[in-house]
């Protein structure tokens, strides 16, 4: 496959219209999150002025300059829209349609090598932000449009059967939690505190050199502790319970975690770190009750 290696800013214009006249208002606002779709904004936008924010329509690129590195990139299809003064806002230009297929720009632009990229040009630079004369300085080996077409065709497939997989979740998470109504209407009942009992112990030997926290979708992340604090953090074994109350009331969620991996792994020593009091109680039966909505709203 023939390449031809292109230099972005030779096909894409900047845009800086704003809504300077008010022709649109609050409900036109959206964001732009690190899965490169565009999202309703979290805060509240009652009073917020409203003309320097720009107007993006269809065919649009719009990215965070300080954060396209993490993916924070979108591709505009489904009508205009309003975003912050902050995002940078570019369209391909007439000869650009020629040669480059939207969607396949959209994709490479959103690969971690293309964020690693941007890592290194910034690096060491006092100017953390990817500016559109950055990106205009990009180098893009271009295939020809009829192939970028093909991956495309690819990639809405997968997209496709990624959607379609998903509402199959839904679908059966709502079943087992008919079930679980049911059980809890049938079976007897008994306290955490029954089932499950507290342990403690530390990466007093530092064997373990990456922490982790929980997120509110009840899963593990990465934690950004330094490995000065590790000595203390508590060590979590497989089938073992992660627990922090501190954020329940603010998240609306019970963050609760069950570590799966063979692997152990270790978290702040502010977590509750449980497991189960016998063999005869599943874990993952623990986590799952725990992960319904009911338990969030109770906590």
């Amino acid at each position: 496959m023939a390449l031809t290696n292109i230099k972005l800013g030779d096909y894409i214009e900047q845009s800086t219209a704003n809504n300077k006249n008010l022709a649109y208002g609050n409900e036109f606002i959206v964001g732009v999150n690190s899965q490169g779709i565009f999202t309703a904004p979290k805060g509240n936008t009652e009073g917020v002025d409203l003309q320097p924010y720009k107007i993006v329509k269809n065919g649009a690129f719009v990215y965070t300059p300080t954060r396209i590195n993490l993916g924070s990139i979108a591709y505009r299809t489904q009508g205009l829209c309003l975003v912050s003064h902050l995002y940078i806002v570019f369209y391909l230009t007439d000869e650009g349609k020629k040669i480059i297929d939207p969607t396949w720009l959209y994709v490479y632009l959103r690969r971690k090598e293309f964020g690693r990229e941007i890592d290194f040009r910034l690096f060491g630079s006092a100017r953390p932000e990817f500016s559109f004369s950055d990106i205009c300085e990009t180098i893009i080996p271009l295939p020809d449009i009829e192939i970028q077409k093909k991956y495309v065709t690819i990639y809405k497939a997968m997209i496709a059967n990624q959607q379609s997989y998903e509402r199959g979740l839904e679908d059966l998470k709502t079943t087992i939690d008919a079930l679980l109504d049911k059980f809890k209407k049938s079976s007897p009942k008994k306290s955490a505190e029954e089932l499950l009992d507290e342990v403690d112990v530390r990466n007093s030997d530092n064997a373990i050199t990456e922490a982790s926290g929980v997120n509110i979708t009840k899963q593990f992340m990465p934690s950004v502790a330094s490995s000065d604090e590790l000595h203390n953090y508590k060590v979590v074994q497989k089938n073992q319970f992660v627990f922090s109350g501190m954020q329940t009331g603010r998240d609306m969620c019970i963050r609760i975690a069950l570590q799966q991996s063979a692997e152990p792994l270790i978290v702040s020593p502010a977590y509750t770190v449980l497991q189960v009091k016998s063999k005869e109680i599943m874990p993952e039966f623990i986590q799952m009750w725990f992960s319904r909505w009911e338990m969030d709203r109770l906590g």
